[in-house]
C-alpha cells in the first residue's frame, strides 16, 4: 500500500464522523441503451474494465472514479429508462455493516438485496426518489469488483484520471418545502454539514450545498422555483453528477476535443474559471465541472 493510498477501514470514527466517511466508492446510472451512454463516458475520459458476472452490468473507471452502468432488465421493476438516469450512490465506510445498522437505527430505510451464487451483499438504504445508497469499506487491493465483476481482457484496470478529475458531489432535486427535511437527512445519517448561503461552488448558486465531514463529498439541493413545476408536489430525484479538477478551463477545452459539448453561461468570464456544465444529449445526461476547492 502506498503512503498516499488510505483505506477507509483503517479511518477512527469521530463523532463528526460516525460512519468514517471517506467519499464516494461508486455512481450508478440505470439505462436501456448502455452502449449509447458508454459512448458519452468514453468521451469524459471513462474506460469499461470489467463486466458483471451474471448481469447486464458494466463498470467504468478512471484514476479514483468508478461509474456503474446498469442496464439489467428486472420483470418486477419498471422499464430502464433510454436516457441514462442517476440510480444509486456507494459510500466508502469503514464497515459498512457497522454503517448500516446505525442509519438504521436513525430511521433509514433498509433495502432487501436479492444476490446471486458468487456476488456481495452490499447494504443499502433508500435515497431520493427510487435511488438507492449503499455502503462499501472493501476499497483498497481487495475490493467488490474483484468479487462481482470479470475483468475485460486487455484493458487497463486502472486508466489515468483525465486532468485530475475526481468525484466531487451530486445534484438532488427536492419539492417545495422540503429543503429542513432533506438537509436533516443528510446531517443526521450521514454526518453532512449545511454551507453558508453564500458559499458556492461551479456556476450554478442556486439552493443548500451540504459538506460531508470527510470534506471529500458535497450534496446541492435545489428546491424548484415558484413557476417552475405547474404539479405542486414535484418529482424529486438524483439529477446529475459533479467532478472537481484544477483547472476547469483547461479540463473543458481538454474535454472539448474529445467530443463533449458544453453549454455557455451567460455570466461574467470569471465564472468560466469557477465551473462548468455539459450539454446533455441524446448520448446521456449533463455532468458538472467543479474548481478542485483550496
Amino acid at each position: 500500500m502506498t503512503a498516499t493510498h488510505v483505506d477507509p477501514r483503517e479511518a477512527l470514527a469521530h463523532p463528526d464522523n460516525p460512519l468514517a466517511l471517506q467519499g464516494i466508492e461508486f455512481v450508478e446510472y440505470a439505462t436501456a441503451k448502455p452502449q449509447t451512454f458508454g459512448q458519452s463516458l468514453e468521451r469524459l475520459g471513462f474506460r469499461p474494465v470489467a463486466r458483471h458476472r451474471s448481469r447486464e452490468v458494466l463498470l467504468y473507471r478512471q484514476g479514483d472514479m468508478n461509474i456503474i452502468v446498469n442496464a439489467h432488465r428486472d420483470p418486477e421493476q419498471p422499464p430502464l429508462p433510454d436516457t441514462a438516469a442517476l440510480a444509486a450512490v456507494a459510500l466508502r465506510v469503514r464497515d459498512a455493516g457497522r454503517a448500516y445498522r446505525r442509519v438504521l437505527e436513525l430511521g433509514a430505510w433498509g433495502l432487501p438485496t436479492r444476490v446471486e451464487v458468487m456476488e456481495l451483499n452490499i447494504p443499502a438504504i433508500h435515497g431520493v426518489g427510487d435511488s438507492r445508497i449503499y455502503f462499501v469499506d472493501r476499497c483498497g487491493d481487495f475490493s467488490i469488483y474483484d468479487v462481482d465483476f470479470i475483468p475485460i481482457p486487455t484493458v487497463d484496470p486502472r486508466p489515468a484520471a483525465l486532468g485530475g478529475l475526481r468525484f466531487f458531489g451530486l445534484v438532488q432535486y427536492i419539492g417545495p418545502d422540503r429543503m429542513a427535511d432533506w438537509i436533516a437527512f443528510y446531517r443526521e445519517l450521514f454526518g453532512f454539514a449545511e454551507l453558508p448561503a453564500d458559499h458556492h461552488f461551479g456556476v450554478l448558486p442556486r439552493g443548500c450545498i451540504l459538506a460531508s465531514p470527510c470534506g471529500r463529498l458535497y450534496w446541492q439541493l435545489i428546491e424548484p422555483a415558484p413557476d417552475a413545476w405547474p404539479d405542486p408536489a414535484g418529482d424529486e430525484y438524483l439529477e446529475r453528477l459533479a467532478f472537481a479538477c484544477a483547472d476547469v478551463p483547461a479540463t473543458v477545452a481538454e474535454l472539448g476535443r474529445r467530443g463533449v459539448d458544453f453549454a455557455r453561461p451567460a455570466a461574467a468570464a470569471q465564472d468560466a474559471r469557477l465551473g462548468a456544465l455539459t450539454t446533455p444529449s441524446d448520448l446521456g445526461p449533463a455532468f458538472e465541472l467543479v474548481r478542485e476547492p483550496r
